[in-house]
């Protein structure tokens, strides 16, 4: 009875230690990006001539809207959109608007499909 106690503790704890070694965490993702973060970062951001965050950030919202999206979260404050598409696969986007010197805006997108950085 003994030996078979020990038998089940043990198996149990190895297959738990591989079931969470499974587990990849958010951590790693950015670790393991390709990319230097200067030039994703600019892939990422374009500048528009404009002073009207708000505008910039409804435009931004028609956008996602048009291309299937659903509008998580928007923050004219923060100058922040997230929204998510769910169609045989999941993306979700995140968009910052903010101003650029005195005359423009900036605006970055980052994406993730599948829970990984879409770095494209």
């Amino acid at each position: 009875m003994n030996k078979y106690v020990n038998f089940v503790a043990t198996s149990f704890l190895v297959l738990s230690f591989f079931c969470f070694c499974g587990c990849e965490s958010s951590q790693s993702q950015v670790l393991a990006a390709h990319e230097s973060q200067v030039k994703l970062r600019s892939m990422q951001s374009r500048i528009f001539d404009t002073t009207d965050k708000i505008k910039t950030l409804r435009t931004a919202m028609a956008t996602l809207q048009d291309l299937g999206f659903v509008i998580d979260k928007a923050d004219d404050v923060l100058g922040s959109v997230s929204a998510t598409k769910l169609d045989r696969y999941a993306v979700r986007i995140t968009i910052n608007v903010r101003p650029h010197g005195e005359t423009q805006m900036l605006v970055r997108a980052n994406a993730q499909y599948n829970l990984k950085a879409i770095e494209d």
